[in-house]
């Protein structure tokens, strides 16, 4: 067992502990506390780390990205994101993509960031699965937690602008919706015939179908879609197509979000906003701004910060979190955005995203004042193990 001591920890959940401990048990958290009511001895652990006063976080969380699948300077040949020769490819599994030997996987743990929610790009209207994984690991298999965790979906000017000068569909807005429109409508039909042979109202098993199997678990709810939209006419055809056919929803990027800030306090969805620090390098980025995430937090709607890497290194992750904090954002909610806010919006917060007994011991210990360019990571736990 390991005991972490004297650590001001904030476990971002509804405690917080200005001289507290933390005890793990193999991969987990044990305990945690005021550091007056630890009454185990300290030569009972195995190992101890004296935090001498440092934060002590959960392990950051991003809840989107596509590390692994463009790997550092690797070209083209490590460019493994998007298979732009079909617009539909919901079989495509992240995980059979992801190089675990990328440099960027190393330097995001050793800058606190032990979770990382990784998948296809943008390039196709439906991308494919994304997977819940940890940033360290001996193989890819051994790093996963949850696969899969959500559904790509992309509108906007990417699925057009790859598939339009390519001679097929979509080369318009309104291609890209009836895509995604007729794909979960023949993945209804598929579930709808899965559903009535299994009850025995109908004698013929339905042909197996490799595209509309994962789709099936989208229908029937058990897999979020994840949209990748930025403008808010975008954002709006997301939020009608997903009541059409009653499916989960998450709103990725979000970035003319503010524009349309009574329709998302309606619609109360898990946000994944950013990133915030890349330039507008296309026409739906003209209104980018740090706009949305104070916006969002005056809603109380609560919002993830994600890096979108490589768009954004995901070591970057927390500095992308303390500029969302100087340009007005509460240092509650930066930090929520990257711990148990990230970890709520992709359903992953039974494990990850707060300090709490039961919950995985992924834990930053960081000196220095919050969400400043001065604050250092000390140290980072990964599932119990001390890797920094």
């Amino acid at each position: 067992m390991l005991l972490i001591k004297n650590a001001h920890i904030l476990t971002m959940e509804d405690a917080e502990y200005e001289n507290g401990y933390i005890i793990t048990n193999g991969d987990k958290i044990h305990s945690l506390g005021a550091m007056g009511d630890l009454t185990d001895v300290e030569s009972s652990f195995t190992d101890v780390y004296d935090a001498k006063g440092a934060y002590a976080l959960p392990g950051f969380v991003d809840a989107h990205c596509h590390i692994g699948l463009w790997a550092e300077g690797a070209g083209s040949e490590g460019a493994d994101g998007n298979e732009s020769s079909d617009p539909v490819t919901p079989q495509l599994r992240a995980i059979d993509a992801i190089d675990p030997f990328d440099l960027a996987f190393s330097e995001a743990l050793m800058a606190g960031v032990t979770t990382a929610v990784s998948g296809p790009g943008s390039a196709n209207v439906i991308g494919g699965q994304f997977a819940a994984l940890k940033t360290g690991g001996r193989w890819i298999d051994e790093m996963i937690f949850r696969a899969p965790v959500a559904m790509k979906a992309a509108l906007g000017e990417n699925p057009k602008k790859t598939h339009g000068p390519q001679g097929r569909s979509p080369k318009t807005r309104m291609a890209t919706a009836a895509i995604l429109r007729e794909t979960l409508f023949r993945a209804k039909e598929y579930v709808r015939k899965q559903d009535a042979y299994l009850a025995g109202e109908e004698k013929s098993r339905p042909e197996p179908d490799f595209k509309m199997e994962p789709m099936a678990d989208v229908i029937r709810r058990k897999l979020p879609l994840e949209v990748h939209a930025h403008r808010a006419d975008d954002i709006c055809t997301a939020i009608r197509i997903a009541e059409e056919f009653d499916l989960r929803l998450i709103l990725v990027h979000c970035t003319e979000g503010h524009l349309i800030a009574p329709l998302l306090i309606e619609k109360q969805l898990p946000l994944m906003l950013g990133p915030a620090m890349d330039c507008r390098t296309k026409p739906e980025l003209k209104n980018k701004s740090y706009e949305v995430y104070c916006a969002m937090e005056e809603a109380g709607i609560p919002f993830a910060i994600i890096s979108d890497h490589n768009v954004m290194p995901m070591s970057e992750l927390y500095l992308l979190a303390s500029l969302i904090h100087k340009n007005g954002v509460s240092r509650d909610a930066a930090l929520r955005g990257i711990t148990i806010n990230a970890a709520k919006s992709i359903g992953i917060d039974d494990r990850v995203g707060s300090l709490a007994p039961g919950k995985d011991a992924d834990i930053v210990i960081q000196s220095g004042e919050l969400l400043t360019i001065g604050a250092s990571v000390d140290a980072v736990f990964l599932n119990g193990k001390q890797v920094k």
